[in-house]
């Protein structure tokens, strides 16, 4: 899929994300990648087959200080080919990209792997209110 079709997914699949999260989120790039990096996947000690669909790189909302400001954007990194190679069809790839952007938007707001894991759940039952 060429890039320009996938960044369009993502802004679906973001689009698609409650508004009261979309809302909430300030001064973050989503920035979409071929593949995660062989040192990122060391960082993250991710060996294969494993690999990442997605990371967040900043200081999440419940660390900053008073005086955090005036830094550059916090990322939510977004790697293409794991996406693709795992999905079933283009349904199955939205989902996908959905699913990494609220995990990875939940690591933003400081949220732990298990109130993530719980907002996802409440999500994919289908009752991501607005």
């Amino acid at each position: 899929m060429k890039r320009d079709a996938f960044e369009q997914l993502v802004a679906d699949a973001l689009a698609g994300l409650p508004s009261r999260f979309r809302k909430a989120m300030s001064n973050i790039a989503i920035i979409v990648e071929d593949e995660p990096s062989r040192d990122i996947l060391r960082d993250m000690e991710i060996d294969p087959p494993d690999t990442l669909f997605g990371l967040y790189q900043g200081t999440p909302l419940t660390e900053r200080q008073w005086a955090h400001g005036n830094t550059l954007p916090d990322q939510i990194l977004l790697f293409q080919g794991p996406h693709e190679r795992e999905a079933e069809d283009e349904d199955d790839l939205v989902a996908s990209i959905a699913e990494t952007l609220i995990h990875e938007i939940g690591h933003y707001f400081g949220l732990s792997e298990e109130e993530i894991e719980e907002i996802e759940e409440h999500y994919w039952r289908g009752n991501g209110d607005d």
